[in-house]
């Protein structure tokens, strides 16, 4: 623990000393910049907080809010809607997605159109649509924006996309905080982390790092051994299934015999 609060010290230091001057800037602290995804991993759960430095007073007018983001690499994906057709479900219409988060999660320390302006959004690309980036729809698709609120819907629904609004918490305007919740699915890779300033819905200040998520010990290497020798991962993977079915075989007839 001292240990912990010494580098923390340490970091608030040299992020005083380093911060170019401005009229109101960040100095972020995490509970954790790192995360470890290994065979028993079930999610993370990370404190964001931190202070805000200034060289005068608190402006007057509107109270200061604070917007964060997280967001995982991103990757294209396909979107397809599925049709009944003869009594079956069948894939019919398809929208590329040329870029979309892995994972993204949208903190507020208010309602989101409250503290951020449309323009401001458009321009920072915060909230949950805007981080995603569509490649135009085949001539014969009219309503390509659906398949993107399907894909921002189901992956809100396993928490793979989240807006948690009035979840930062402000306080005299010049310190913050929240929680965001990592689930268990998660992508390896750089996670970006912003933090927005805003008042009266114009982004006054901003801050971005990093926050780290790779496999360790046994998911590590079976993950790289899928990568670099796949044939072997392969065979491995149906030995264990040949295995597992010989095993749940030999029980169940010791269960019959007795």
């Amino acid at each position: 623990m001292v240990r912990q609060i010494f580098a923390f010290l340490t970091f608030v230091s040299l992020s005083l000393a380093t911060l170019a001057v401005a009229d109101e800037a960040v100095v972020l602290g995490l509970s954790k910049d790192r995360v470890s995804i290994t065979t028993n991993f079930d999610g993370s759960e990370i404190l964001i907080f931190g202070a805000i430095k200034r060289e005068d007073p608190i402006p007057s007018g509107d109270p200061l809010q604070v917007i964060v983001t997280v967001a995982g690499p991103s990757t294209p994906i396909t979107v397809r809607r599925k049709e009944k057709r003869l009594g079956i479900w069948v894939n019919t219409d398809a929208v590329e997605v040329d870029q979309a988060p892995s994972f993204y999660a949208v903190h507020s320390s208010g309602p989101l159109n409250e503290v951020l302006k449309n323009v401001e959004d458009l321009r920072h690309k915060i909230s949950v649509p805007r981080a995603i980036r569509s490649v135009g729809a085949p001539s014969h698709i009219a309503d390509s924006m659906s398949f993107t609120e399907a894909l921002i819907r189901i992956r809100k629904g396993s928490e793979i996309y989240q807006l948690n609004e009035n979840s930062v918490v402000v306080e005299e305007q010049t310190l913050f905080r929240t929680s965001v919740r990592l689930p268990a699915a998660l992508t390896e890779g750089d996670y970006r982390t912003r933090i927005f300033l805003t008042r009266g819905g114009t982004v006054v200040g901003q801050y971005e790092t990093t926050i780290d998520v790779e496999k360790v010990g046994l998911e590590r290497w079976l993950y790289e051994l899928s990568r670099q020798q796949p044939l072997i991962y392969g065979l491995m993977s149906l030995a264990i299934a040949i295995a597992a079915g010989w095993g749940a075989s030999a029980a169940f007839r010791l269960l019959r015999l007795s």
